[in-house]
């Protein structure tokens, strides 16, 4: 691949009903993805449980790259959680999005058939070797955890 020609994402729809990713502004990370409930009727009800919800699509990263699936920061605001996924560059399977309600029992929220439900972004992949070593490198920060750094 040319230095100067952008990565190509693959997709193939998995279901007529299904749509492809777009990206909504040319400066955008993320491409959204959609709801493809034509399988399920056309629309469910998000609730006390984590959802899997269905795209309709599939995706083939190029070498070398993963896909990120991230939350729309739409959803975020009206109580909605996505979470956060890695699609390894060898799955060949559904995009299913794993969506909750933020709140108590009863908190609810509709998800239709079409919706935009979260973003994908194409990142490259930096493969590692693991090393077992018997010492770390010291730091300043040290073993010092959540919090540690401050506000």
């Amino acid at each position: 691949m040319a230095a100067d020609s952008p990565a190509r994402l693959k997709v193939k729809r998995l279901r007529p009903s299904a749509r492809l990713p777009e990206r909504r502004t040319p400066g955008s990370a993320g491409l959204d993805i959609y709801a493809d409930l034509a399988a399920e009727g056309e629309s469910l009800e998000l609730g006390d449980r984590p959802r899997l919800v269905p795209t309709g699509i599939a995706v083939e990263p190029p070498p070398g790259y993963e896909v990120q699936i991230r939350p729309r920061s739409g959803l975020s605001k009206e109580g909605v959680d996505v979470a956060f996924g890695t699609v390894d560059g060898d799955y060949r399977g559904e995009l299913l999005v794993n969506m909750s309600v933020r709140g108590g029992p009863g908190q609810r929220f509709r998800i239709r058939h079409g919706d935009r439900i979260a973003q994908i972004v194409v990142a490259p992949v930096a493969t590692a070797v693991v090393e077992e070593v018997s010492e770390l490198s010291p730091t300043d920060r040290g073993a010092d955890g959540f919090g540690s750094t401050g506000r």
